[in-house]
């Protein structure tokens, strides 16, 4: 069966980035469990899964124990959505007369009789809507009234049959406030979408989903980062480089720079990522300017993410060095943005990330620096991970990527926070190194994986004319530990 017939047999949910990750959608016909606890987003990812289907014309019918039907459509008017006439809310709660003082039993507590009753009038609001799309919110008041887990599963085998008896595809919420421990859903039901919310020390909150069962069908496993905001739902599947690769010639690309080509070997070879390693200070920003200024030149599009400085800052410090920022972003050739790391997953930046490089032309991405990025994973090894596959989702797109990483120290030791040089195919090396009483900076490429590059140090400049490099500073040794040592005849530092 080709992939369309398939797909023609998903219901899909409608949220960004989730039918990617169910691989087309919900089986239709089918009864599926989607978890998490309050706040978690389970309401708006079902009312989302209900709009898609009556766009498509379909009934939907929404069974609601928990919420009123008022507050359901306030919380699709915050979105910016309607719930139409193709979507009915079946509100299953105790009458008014229930509420009255003299009244102790209603039917929202436990007994046999008000069990039957709910199931009986959820059965018959179905028998009225026939409706092909049916969320039902939530199983925990469902259990609450089974009172014991034989008949809390006896009654979900009930439900499931009955629906899947009339071709109906079903979303069970549950908010596993009453047994948080409770998996009978889980064996019951055609498949099972958990959602998770994490506080971290500090910075917003950050929210993943993972699809834990999905019965005879394939699905992008592991966790995948997602964000509620006006609009709903949106989630970021985790990226698999492995799935993306597109064809495009090797060349060899230059900076502009004369003397910065020739320490590279001729220059960064399409399809590669650079590493600018150094300490505060440095240029390190400033050498990847370079690159993406010539690219602007070339007529590509570049794309700048940063992490650590304020755009205006950054504007007004590049022009001095000769760097119209500003006029590439308005001209549309420059894409760049500002970043907070404590309000940004990694999912939703690698998702940036690619909705650049979709961009028709683009082909030089700059992120500065990983220490800013850092900051937005809650563990190291999880960043080598995501950075290995961003990165190699980008050298086979046939992009440029420059990555900066700001090292601890000045002067003699130096060391990173993160050590990503083996994920890069070429390292820049910038140091401070004092001589005649200055500071100085030199910079050296230890490593290139694409070709041949020089293995001489060079002292370079920061000027009102962007990087100006000296001669190979072959009369020195120590150059890389800060503190130098003149062993030749001549003077060969650039001239201040």
């Amino acid at each position: 069966m080709n992939e369309e017939k398939v797909r023609a047999k998903k219901a899909r949910t409608g949220v960004p980035g989730l039918d990617d990750v169910l691989s087309g959608g919900l089986a239709a016909g089918h009864v599926f469990l989607l978890e998490g606890e309050p706040g978690t987003g389970k309401t708006t990812i079902a009312l989302r899964f209900l709009l898609e289907g009556a766009e498509a014309g379909e009934k939907c019918l929404y069974i609601t124990l928990s919420e009123t039907e008022q507050e359901l459509r306030d919380g699709a008017a915050s979105h910016g959505w309607t719930i139409g006439d193709n979507i009915e809310v079946f509100e299953l709660a105790p009458a008014e007369s229930l509420l009255d003082a003299d009244q102790h039993q209603t039917l929202l507590y436990s007994s046999d009789l008000e069990l039957g009753e709910a199931i009986t009038k959820i059965f018959e609001a179905f028998e009225r809507v026939k409706p092909s799309r049916v969320v039902l919110d939530s199983l925990s008041e469902i259990r609450l009234l089974a009172q014991s887990s034989l008949r809390y599963r006896r009654q979900m085998l009930a439900l499931k049959h009955y629906f899947a008896r009339h071709g109906a595809t079903v979303l069970l919420l549950d908010d596993r406030t009453s047994e948080a421990n409770d998996k009978t859903p889980h064996s019951v039901v055609h498949g099972v979408i958990q959602l998770q919310e994490l506080a971290p020390d500090y910075g917003a909150e950050r929210r993943r989903l993972r699809v834990s069962k999905y019965r005879g069908q394939k699905f992008r496993g592991g966790y995948h980062d997602f964000a509620i905001k006006t609009g709903g739902v949106s989630v970021f599947p985790r990226l698999v480089a492995a799935e993306h690769r597109a064809g495009f010639a090797r060349s060899l690309l230059l900076s502009g720079v004369p003397e910065l080509d020739a320490l590279l070997g001729g220059g960064i070879e399409r399809g590669s990522s650079t590493l600018i390693l150094g300490p505060a200070g440095t240029g390190k920003s400033t050498f990847t300017l370079q690159f993406v200024f010539a690219a602007c030149k070339r007529g590509e599009k570049a794309a700048v993410f940063v992490f650590d400085e304020e755009l205006g800052l950054l504007f007004d410090r590049a022009k001095v060095l000769g760097f119209d920022l500003e006029g590439l972003r308005d001209s549309g050739a420059l894409h760049i943005e500002q970043l907070d790391a404590a309000e940004l997953s990694p999912g939703e930046f690698a998702h940036r990330v690619r909705r650049q490089i979709d961009t028709p032309g683009t082909g030089t991405v700059v992120i500065d620096s990983l220490n800013g990025y850092q900051a937005a994973m809650p563990e190291e090894n999880s960043l080598i991970l995501h950075m290995h596959e961003l990165i190699q989702y980008m050298n086979r797109q046939g992009v440029n990527t420059f990555l900066t990483v700001a090292q601890h120290g000045l002067v003699g030791d130096m060391k990173a926070p993160i050590d990503v040089t083996y994920l890069a195919d070429t390292v820049i090396l910038l140091r401070y190194f004092e001589a005649l009483g200055k500071v100085r900076r030199a910079v050296s490429v230890i490593k290139k994986r694409t070709g041949k590059h020089e293995e001489t140090i060079r002292e370079y400049r920061i000027g009102d004319r962007g990087l100006s490099f000296g001669g190979p500073l072959d009369e020195f040794q120590g150059v890389l530990r800060g503190v130098p040592t003149f062993v030749g005849k001549a003077a060969p530092l650039l001239d201040r």
